[in-house]
């Protein structure tokens, strides 16, 4: 997962303090985050992922964008494949055990301005990992900014820095415990279930047709759509009536319904909803302050397009949505859990397109570019995300502009890039 920090040009400091600066700070911040400096390898399966706390480092490199100026990329909001070049990509021959799990490149361009392109395994981080790895790492690095005249005392300061706790066991399922409790449960894991019918539904409807069903990463558009929290709310005015909800809760049954409409779907066709939910405090017991690795499951909510588009209003959606996210128990993660660790059969990653799915992962409560990589701790005037793995997911971003705004990014097939927006856009 990358992300790319852009910096207007610094009068303080020039760019060769900006790289040191930030390198005496990864140092210093993977001394605590030790396994970001691991490497991941197969168990002895070889089905299974382990993170190897080895010291192998990370990788941090400088480069320069010859007669490009910052101001000349445009709306940074919107994707450019120009941000492609100002990460660091590691060669892969194969062997993902040497593959650095941190990676960081510090560009320079004509202005004086700068971008600082960091990838991370999501592996190794969620989200909130990574935003407090981040945060730890620019605390770090104004440490040792001699002209930041904002961080003098490291001790005064330490608990500017949240300590990670890096014990993986809390989110160990173990099918020993209790039988005689399993024996009765009949919990599911609502998104595996969902995400099973789904790819039967994609398996029946591309019978014998070619069987080599993955679509390439190229043929999506990343989108960008801007709502200041005065857009938010008149819209929510125009749908709920006095019905009250979160932003997330409307942008999202908003969202799945503007996109299911612009895909044209027979109305009988099974539509999903998945979102993220973070279960750090809903494990028993909660997981500590400062877990630094992954802790989320997916919440589902399914329906068919005829009855997404024409029966069901914003309204119900958004009491399907609260209902899945409640339903996010200890029983659901150790199902959830359960289902992703069964069977020994390495997954050949040939499934069907399912453009059934609607995935969406929310990044508002992680505003990445309040992260304080600038001189003296200034945030970033944008942070872009790069095409994800999964570029069709949408990620609900807080709006730099606008504290109540949300971005919402998302990757579009371009044959509905125009039905979508018109769509979501509508009001």
């Amino acid at each position: 997962m990358y992300l790319v920090f852009f910096y207007k040009k610094t009068s303080t400091r020039d760019f060769d303090s900006v790289f040191s600066d930030l390198k005496l700070g990864l140092e210093e911040t993977l001394s605590l985050w030790y396994p970001a400096a691991g490497r991941l390898g197969l168990d002895g399966g070889g089905c299974k992922l382990n993170l190897r706390c080895n010291g192998g480092g990370a990788v941090m490199v400088e480069a320069m964008a010859t007669g490009v100026k910052l101001s000349e990329l445009g709306d940074l909001t919107q994707y450019n494949e120009f941000y492609e070049t100002l990460v660091y990509k590691p060669s892969f021959d194969g062997d993902f055990s040497v593959m650095p799990l941190v990676v960081a490149q510090v560009t320079r361009f004509a202005c004086g301005g700068y971008s600082i392109g960091i990838g991370t395994s999501h592996s190794l981080f969620d989200g909130i990992s990574a935003y407090e790895f981040l945060h730890a790492w620019a605390f770090n690095s104004q440490i040792h900014n001699k002209s930041s005249g904002k961080i003098t005392n490291k001790k005064d300061h330490l608990d500017l820095v949240i300590k990670p706790v890096h014990a993986r066991g809390n989110l160990l399922f173990n099918r020993d415990m209790d039988q005689s409790q399993d024996a009765i449960r009949v919990t599911k894991a609502a998104a595996i279930y969902h995400l099973y019918q789904l790819i039967k539904q994609a398996m029946m409807t591309h019978q014998g047709q070619n069987r080599n069903f993955e679509s390439p990463d190229s043929s999506f558009l990343i989108k960008t759509f801007e709502f200041n929290g005065e857009a938010i709310e008149s819209m929510k005015k125009k749908s709920l009536e006095g019905f009250s909800c979160s932003s997330f809760e409307f942008l999202a049954a908003h969202l799945w319904k503007a996109r299911t409409m612009a895909l044209g779907l027979r109305r009988d066709a099974m539509v999903c909803l998945q979102f993220a939910v973070d279960i750090r405090k809903r494990t028993e017991p909660p997981l500590p302050e400062g877990f630094s690795g992954n802790a989320y499951v997916l919440a589902s909510v399914a329906s068919t397009a005829g009855e997404l588009l024409e029966e069901l209003t914003i309204e119900s959606i958004v009491n399907k949505i609260r209902e899945a996210k409640k339903s996010i128990d200890q029983d659901y993660i150790n199902a959830y859990m359960e289902a992703l660790g069964g069977g020994d059969q390495r997954n050949d990653g040939n499934l069907p397109p399912i453009k059934e799915l609607t995935l969406i992962s929310d990044w508002t409560k992680m505003p990445f570019h309040n992260v304080g990589f600038g001189n003296r701790g200034e945030p970033a005037d944008y942070v872009a995300p790069l095409c994800p793995p999964v570029p069709q997911v949408a990620y609900f971003m807080k709006n730099p502009k606008d504290g109540k705004g949300v971005l919402v990014r998302i990757g579009l097939d371009p044959r509905d890039v125009d039905d979508f927006s018109n769509n979501f856009l509508g009001y």
